[in-house]
């Protein structure tokens, strides 16, 4: 995996991780679901609202690229 292939593992699984934690907190705090409920609806809230970062190889070199919900298009970090 080259350096900017992690970077962008590690973007994603950031996050991911920060949302699945604040949804898990806020679906047992105002919801009735009880056991396994509250994280599998945090995993897949998580999963579908975090953005999505992919490392590609275009002319000008490896570039970091993110793709989200709220932002249209796909946006080049750095």
């Amino acid at each position: 995996m080259t350096k900017l292939q992690v970077r962008a593992f590690l973007y994603q699984l950031g996050c991911f991780a920060i949302l699945f934690i604040s949804f898990r907190f806020l679906i047992e705090k105002y919801t009735n679901l009880e056991g396994l409920w509250i994280p599998f609806t945090a995993f897949v809230v998580g999963t579908i609202l975090s953005p999505k970062f992919q490392a590609a190889k275009t002319k000008d070199g490896e570039k970091l690229f993110m793709s989200w919900l709220f932002i249209k298009g796909i946006k080049e970090i750095g």
